[in-house]
């Protein structure tokens, strides 16, 4: 998928994947729709952090998701 090109289609596709690797179980927290594409650049260096990364510590984790979190609308 060509992420250099801000759409909310990339953004739903890179929430998706950052969900499946990080095994988070409470989703409803990470709805594409909870973001827009103000944020792009943000959300595309935390997704491609998240995808070179094989596992993530309890603190990395909760860093990742607080990040999630100030990057929703």
């Amino acid at each position: 998928m060509n992420l250099t090109n801000p759409s909310q289609e990339n953004v739903a596709y890179m929430i998706d994947q950052m969900k499946d690797k990080l095994k988070m179980v409470n989703v409803d927290a990470m709805k594409s729709e909870s973001f827009d594409e103000q944020q792009y650049e943000d959300l595309v260096y935390l997704y491609n952090m998240v995808m070179k990364r094989e596992s993530f510590s309890p603190s990395e984790m909760q860093a990742i998701v607080a990040e999630l979190g100030s990057l929703r609308k």
